[in-house]
């Protein structure tokens, strides 16, 4: 390789290298073309490459490093130092003859096909000092989809991480295996923006036709699951197969599919001990029915508690689970959910079958139910609401949930948050593409849907209190196993909403977000500021949309 680079190893961090300065000149000839043909195989060289380590390995070799420390439970505890989340303006897709009419240019970012090929020869080279860990993994549970997934990390916890949440061929898969993808996880390597078309030193960027995904500068673990998610995004809408950000599970009443944004409850709800979990978070809805895309879990872990969650809580204490940017008590090694000083968005990886009663297979037959969570800070939503097929569609394509600003900023006024299709950083194609299918698949296969408010009750946040979660599971339940279809409906008047007269176990004023509130001037209030907030976010799609999508957003809207 042409570029070349001056190195130091940093004792403290044993095996990294630290990368000091890129030269400028740019690989030519045959080499670009060995380059390129390697990008393609998914063939990377390092003074040492680790390949398809188990979790024993992984452990040993992280703690030699410096990377991680043992919980008291048994799990890995690592930090992923100033990125503690993703950076969605650091990602980029390659914009060229495959992608440049099919991509959602107004919502993702493009590099050239050059400054691609500058920033894989650039790490490349840089891999070339350092050891590295190969995993060979699969995304996609239904074999007619199956994608062959290569990552390769240069930390250790990251290829326990992507080996937890990925799915793990077979010993006899693994012969002769062929990535159809491949990802390289590279946090020490800084970019270069000018020759490299990033924004800073962190890039995430795609290249499709290359079917490669490079990560550079972020240690936060979350980009190299989601930079699999994003490519499958682009991949499956062409070939009739709905990818979507959710999470599923079944049970005897059929299964059931959860959309909703981070902080949602779509683990913690759809992680049942009376129904199987088909997945947390990344699923394919095909002519089959429903398919995980992955083989494990990402569950948030703040303010997790064996009352409300034991699954995760007790998945979060064995060996082989990964705690990211969880505290830990300095003595005895205990985990603080509750600490948030490093980030609210603390987490934990672990394979699927850490949980009972998980279905392994990975499958479900079509979805009975489909519910929207939302939590709304506001709180004026109410907390169970049934949709129509239309309604469904606005409720996705607009993906509101609503986050409280941080207290180390002094705001303690919610803030609204609208992500399309309930995730719009991984939609590379334009939200009326994934719209459109879910339509149709909702109207075949004649699916409920529902609109679940796991937010604020009796006043917004600050005055109101946070719905219960046994509440919330109550009527979900009732939602799933076709009680609450039964039950009596009555029109709501604010957001268009059909809310059940009664539910079992629960109280009926609670039923309407309006009678919690001691100030129905105040609850008119809110809810007028949060109907034009709808309203405004919609203009987006209004001409995409048919007069009946249209008709389900706020009623508010339609009368003023």
């Amino acid at each position: 390789m042409a570029s070349s680079y001056r190195r130091r190893l940093d004792p403290r961090r044993a095996g990294r290298a630290r990368l000091l300065r890129p030269t400028r000149k740019r690989p030519t000839g045959k080499k670009v073309r060995d380059e390129e043909a390697a990008c393609r195989t998914g063939a990377i060289a390092s003074q040492r490459l680790l390949r398809n380590l188990d979790a024993p390995a992984l452990y040993e070799l992280a703690l030699r490093g410096g990377e991680a420390r043992i919980s008291s439970g048994g799990a890995l505890a690592v930090m992923t130092g100033v990125h503690t989340a993703r950076a969605p303006q650091d990602k980029f897709i390659v914009r060229d003859e495959a992608t440049d009419r099919s991509v959602w240019w107004e919502n993702n970012k493009s590099l050239t096909s050059d400054q691609f090929a500058a920033l894989y020869a650039d790490m490349v080279e840089f891999a070339k000092g350092v050891p590295l860990f190969e995993q060979d993994l699969q995304a996609c549970a239904d074999p007619s989809w199956r994608l062959n997934v290569r990552v390769y990390t240069e930390y250790a916890w990251h290829s326990l991480f992507i080996r937890n949440l990925l799915i793990r061929p077979r010993k006899e898969e693994l012969d002769g295996f062929s990535p159809d993808f491949t990802v390289i996880a590279l946090p020490s390597f800084k970019a270069n923006p000018e020759r490299h078309g990033c924004r800073s030193n962190t890039v995430i960027a795609v290249d499709v036709s290359r079917r490669t995904a490079l990560i550079a500068g972020t240690a936060y673990a979350g980009e190299i699951k989601k930079a699999v998610f994003g490519y499958l995004n682009f991949l499956l809408p062409g070939r009739g197969v709905l990818p979507m950000h959710c999470a599923a599970n079944s049970g005897a009443e059929g299964s059931a599919l959860f959309f909703g944004l981070s902080g949602t409850g779509k683990t913690t709800l759809s992680s049942d001990a009376s129904r199987r979990l088909v997945g947390d978070d990344e699923h394919g809805w095909g002519r089959d029915g429903v398919f995980n895309f992955e083989g494990g879990c990402y569950a948030k872990a703040i303010r997790l508690s064996e009352r409300s969650e034991p699954e995760i809580y007790a998945a979060s204490r064995r060996f082989g689970s990964i705690l990211e940017n969880v505290a830990l008590d300095p003595q005895t090694r205990e985990p603080d959910y509750d600490d948030d000083r490093i980030t609210e968005n603390t987490r934990i990886a672990f394979p699927i079958d850490f949980l009972p009663g998980a279905a392994l297979g990975g499958t479900a037959e079509h979805p009975q139910n489909i519910v929207m969570l939302t939590c709304d800070a506001f709180g004026v939503l109410p907390p169970v609401a049934k949709l129509t097929p239309a309604q469904a569609i606005y409720h996705f394509l607009s993906g509101y949930t609503a986050k409280v600003a941080g207290t180390e900023t002094g705001v303690r006024e919610p803030r609204a948050t609208f992500s399309t299709c309930f995730g719009a950083p991984f939609m590379p194609r334009h939200p009326s593409a994934y719209a459109g299918l879910l339509r149709e698949l909702i109207g075949a296969h004649k699916v409920d849907c529902w609109l679940l408010n796991t937010g604020w009750s009796g006043g917004a946040y600050g005055v109101g209190e946070r719905m219960p979660i046994e509440v919330t599971r109550k009527l979900l339940h009732a939602a799933l196993n076709g009680s609450l279809a039964k039950a009596g409906f009555e029109q709501e008047e604010n957001f268009n909403l059909m809310t059940p007269l009664s539910a079992p176990g629960i109280d009926s004023d609670l039923l309407r977000a309006e009678r919690s509130w001691s100030s129905q001037k105040e609850f008119a209030q809110a809810a007028d500021r949060l109907a034009r907030m709808f309203g405004e976010n919609f203009r987006t799609f209004e001409q995409l949309v048919g007069r009946e999508v249209l008709q389900g957003g706020p009623r508010r809207l339609a009368t003023a």
